[in-house]
């Protein structure tokens, strides 16, 4: 995987009133870092700065693009979003997302509009953390990308259409025979056949009908989720265009 240098800070797509509310909570429900655990600030400047700076780069995926490697800051603040509900941090990583989105589409970016397609999360592990850490970070980084100019909504049209092994400790063969038939497409999903609505597809002014598929996760490792969710959207009739995420796990020979 190409390395992610840190070029010069981009301005921010939270803007500055969501600064500020940042800057409040942090004064009035102070927590420590959860990039670095420096006192009294959810994000403390530095990881901020850190995450904020890191440039988009391939994963072992070509057509995806990730933020930033899994790794020091970075895998900490994602733990705290998605594990230890530290909602707040799904401004930031959101607008990490978004420009990974960009990333990936290249010069494609602003030609159609992009429709935000989140990896599904089980309804178990939805229920125990009390919140969709994928969906919310699609959510997040659609609003930054829309600020940024862009046409951009985020809608989950996947599902879990069966039961699935544990990932973890499973090598990439492993994972792709797991994840082999897994998701299917919401019946609510608009259909791209013959460019025709389907049955059960949106219309209207706010269809989703049309807009560019994009794939995104919190993490990437072997690929194999995303490769699966493009299957199934393709199957559907809606080929994905990209894939973004936050981040990527570091492989041993990188």
């Amino acid at each position: 995987m190409p390395p992610f240098p840190s070029p010069a800070p981009p301005p921010s797509a939270q803007g500055p009133f969501g600064h500020a509310l940042a800057g409040l909570l942090d004064v009035l429900l102070p927590a420590d870092c959860a990039g670095c655990g420096s006192e009294r600030t959810q994000l403390c400047p530095a990881c901020r700065h850190a995450l904020a700076t890191a440039r988009p780069a391939p994963t072992p995926l070509p057509w995806t693009h990730a933020a930033a490697p899994y790794t020091g800051p970075v895998r900490q603040l994602l733990l705290a979003h998605k594990e230890r509900g530290a909602l707040r941090l799904a401004a930031p990583l959101g607008e990490a997302l978004g420009r990974a989105v960009r990333s990936a589409l290249g010069a494609r970016a602003g030609a159609a509009p992009l429709l935000l397609v989140p990896m599904p999360s089980a309804r178990s592990a939805v229920r125990a953390r009390g919140h969709d850490p994928t969906l919310r970070l699609a959510g997040a980084a659609a609003r930054s990308l829309r600020r940024a100019g862009l046409d951009v909504r985020a809608e989950p049209l996947l599902r879990h259409a069966r039961p699935v092994a544990d990932q973890a400790g499973l090598n990439a063969a492993e994972r792709r025979r797991n994840l082999h038939g897994a998701l299917t497409v919401l019946p609510r999903a608009p259909t791209g056949r013959a460019g025709l609505a389907g049955p059960g597809s949106l219309a209207g002014p706010g269809s989703l009908a049309g807009r560019h598929p994009v794939l995104v996760d919190d993490l990437v490792t072997t690929g194999a989720s995303l490769t699966e969710a493009a299957r199934a959207l393709a199957d559907a009739g809606l080929p994905v265009r990209a894939g973004a995420t936050v981040a990527a796990t570091v492989r041993p020979s990188d």
